[in-house]
């Protein structure tokens, strides 16, 4: 029979988050904001990864260093640690940094669910982009490897989406760092295509990954994840990293098709992710 499953709630303002146990599978917890699930962690195993876009980008880790060698990775979002987990599970040691602009979620879900011991994880409380205009120490500086996960709730502010911030980034990113970008979209990709070109003319190497096919206008909202370096990218020499059944990846000339038109966003003229809720994607 099934345990009974724990649930931890809490307020955030006028917003309410929870994180809730599997029934089936009792070591494995979703976290979920306003109702919009965000993040599910697994803590028999934080190496089991419940949705494909992190499984995408936990590949892509993999591959930016030797297996077990530290990796300093910076997680802008942070959700339930899914993907910090994930690091200090398979390169034990790694110095990691957080930005994250809640501090009473953030606190509520590393008392729920404690790193493990020994984990060298530091985080910095406020606005991405607040964070990112300032003057750090040098605990950001030269990233192995950026995850830019920035929803407030269902949507990705335009602040946090545009060529001002990437190059704020790509700044504190090592020669060969990767950043990994998670977006939300269906087609016709507007906004994806736009965040494409705007990587585009930050980095040298930008790469798309959908798992639903470009062309499907019948298809829904699903995750879209954007890779950026200025160097090849391991996803795209390598594509078999992504694993089985592979996802739809866009790079180079099929990259430049389906951009085409989209303009870069700036600060000036960028533009909020979809909002899932939207009629139109009914």
């Amino acid at each position: 029979m099934p345990s009974k499953r724990r649930v931890f709630s809490l307020m955030l303002d006028d917003r309410k988050a929870k994180l809730v146990q599997s029934r089936r599978r009792p070591g494995r917890y979703e976290l979920s904001v306003d109702g919009i699930p965000q993040s599910v962690v697994s803590m028999t195993d934080p190496t089991e990864l419940e949705y494909a876009y992190t499984r995408h980008i936990a590949r892509a880790m993999d591959a930016a260093a030797e297996p077990g060698a530290p990796l300093l990775t910076v997680h802008l979002g942070a959700g339930a640690l899914t993907l910090a987990r994930y690091v200090e599970a398979t390169r034990a040691g790694s110095p990691q940094l957080v930005v994250e602009f809640e501090p009473a979620l953030y606190e509520a879900v590393v008392a729920a669910l404690p790193l493990p011991a020994g984990a060298d994880l530091r985080v910095i409380f406020g606005d991405a982009r607040a964070v990112a205009d300032a003057e750090l120490p040098d605990e950001w500086a030269g990233a192995r490897f950026t995850v830019v996960d920035l929803w407030d709730a269902a949507v990705i502010r335009h602040r946090v989406a545009s060529q001002e911030f990437y190059r704020r980034v790509a700044a504190r990113s090592a020669a060969d760092g990767v950043v990994a970008v998670n977006l939300l979209d269906g087609h016709p990709f507007e906004y994806s295509r736009r965040q494409a070109a705007t990587l585009r003319s930050v980095f040298d190497h930008v790469a798309v990954v959908l798992d639903a096919e470009p062309n499907d206008d019948e298809g829904p909202l699903g995750n879209v994840v954007v890779f950026a370096s200025d160097a090849p990218l391991d996803v795209v020499t390598n594509p078999d990293l992504l694993g089985a059944p592979r996802p739809h990846m866009l790079h180079d000339a099929s990259l430049t098709s389906w951009i085409a038109d989209a303009r870069i966003m700036t600060d000036a003229d960028g533009t909020d992710s979809p909002d899932p809720d939207d009629p139109i994607w009914d």
